[in-house]
């Protein structure tokens, strides 16, 4: 297949763009400001996303019993042996590459959101689920907020991948903490009555997220760790396919990064391996993909150190910091065993002008340039990744609108974003738009 460049394919593209905009811009409606949808819900939303993880969360504080309608569940702990391991169904998992983005569908106007996603045509939402937010000490649920999410994804006719993460303080003894519970029965029995409430309309579990990152793991990390989220995972894995076995189970993207230090992160390598060879190289039977983010900073898609590096400033000498690492990670998931399951790219993106420290990198990347390496990004998946990546996941659709509503348009969440604050389209959404298009069309 004749393969177009980037830039060569602009042209093209742009004409295509000119009818498909025009439905663009009445979702869009102009700049009017959106009204929050209705609170009455579990909990109320968070000042601000969070600065170092995707928190898609409507709150910081588990909602009160009064404020929850209660969901009994008394599920027994599922067994953890292989043999007793439920089958798959293998019907969400994709034949050939397919695409989605990352959305916040919590106290917004997510009717909207979703009218956008269809005009770029993507197949898959991936919405962060915080369990700390969800589940309240006495064992019942507040699910009102996520029924919203839920019903409003399927009204589309999307699949929905549940990000679950942040553990609610009683599941680990320690306020604010957020890491791996102390009990993987706890978490098992959650992700079991979110498979049983939205049977049939949510179509993957990610369990957990970025967990080599200390911040995601109570504030301390180390390789070692990496054991406990395995059994976390395989308890998971049991209840989510006893009760609908065509639900994806993803494993826990990791942060592409080549730091260790208890306080910081542990090597995303040195936790692959970790958990490919826990007790025997088990996880195998407890997964169905892995997920995989990759550390971008700057550097274009195609980049990679040390014989094609980066333009710089920084961000360059490591090969985490480019979209190209994950043929590092498929090379140690072929090495361990773990090579028929496939790579999901949860999280996918690059910053642009913004005031969080530690992402100041994202000051050297326009708008424009933004577009290119997303769309050269898919273009790479498309031709030289397919045989082994499933679902593409944009990083993100809508977080500038949500920033700029909690008072920081330039939070580096909101930079990733693919819409402005206005609810209009950035280049990167019409270039993710024209490519989704073009692909479905026969025409890359």
């Amino acid at each position: 297949m004749k393969k177009r460049s980037w830039r060569g394919r602009q042209l093209w593209v742009g004409l295509m763009l000119i009818g498909l905009l025009l439905p663009l811009l009445a979702a869009c409606g102009g700049v009017a400001p959106v009204t929050p949808a209705d609170r009455t819900t579990t909990a109320e939303p968070s000042a601000a996303p969070a600065a170092t993880t995707d928190t898609t969360a409507p709150s910081d504080t588990p909602a009160t019993p009064s404020e929850t309608t209660p969901t009994e569940s008394s599920a027994p702990s599922a067994t953890s042996e292989p043999q007793n391991t439920p089958g798959t169904n293998t019907s969400n998992i994709p034949e050939r590459l397919e695409f989605g983005t990352a959305a916040h569908l919590y106290y917004t106007d997510a009717d909207r959101v979703m009218k956008l996603a269809e005009i770029a045509g993507f197949d898959w939402i991936r919405q962060q689920v915080p369990w700390k937010d969800t589940e309240v000490p006495d064992r019942t649920f507040g699910f009102q907020e996520l029924d919203k999410v839920v019903d409003t994804v399927a009204a589309y006719k999307k699949k929905l991948l549940l990000s679950v993460a942040k553990s609610p303080d009683w599941a680990t003894g320690r306020p604010g903490d957020n890491g791996l519970p102390q009990k993987k029965e706890d978490f098992g029995r959650f992700v079991e009555e979110l498979a049983k409430r939205y049977k049939g309309k949510i179509h993957g579990i990610e369990v957990w997220n970025e967990q080599n990152l200390a911040v995601e793991n109570g504030g301390r990390v180390a390789a070692e760790d990496a054991g406990r989220y395995v059994e976390m995972l395989k308890e998971a894995y049991t209840r989510i396919k006893a009760v609908d076995p065509s639900i994806v189970v993803v494993v826990g993207a990791l942060s592409s990064t080549g730091v260790t230090e208890i306080n910081t992160a542990v090597d995303d390598i040195t936790y692959y391996k970790a958990m490919y060879t826990y007790n025997g190289g088990e996880i195998k039977n407890y997964m169905d993909a892995q997920g995989f983010h990759p550390a971008t900073a700057l550097n274009p898609p195609d980049a990679l150190w040390p014989d094609e590096p980066g333009p710089g400033p920084g961000w360059q000498d490591s090969r985490t910091h480019y979209f190209r690492h994950i043929e590092d990670v498929r090379q140690v998931m072929v090495e361990n065993g773990v090579g028929d399951k496939q790579i999901w790219i949860t999280e996918m993106g690059w910053a642009t002008k913004n005031n969080t420290p530690g992402y100041e990198y994202g000051n050297h990347v326009s708008l424009e340039q933004q577009a290119e390496y997303l769309e050269g990004a898919l273009f790479r998946t498309k031709t030289q990744y397919q045989d082994f990546v499933g679902v593409v996941f944009i990083w993100n659709l809508n977080f500038a609108i949500t920033s700029a509503q909690a008072g920081n348009e330039f939070h580096e969440q909101a930079s990733f974003g693919i819409l402005n604050p206005d609810w209009s389209p950035r280049p990167s959404f019409t270039a993710i738009q024209g490519f989704i298009n073009a692909e479905r069309r026969g025409n890359q």
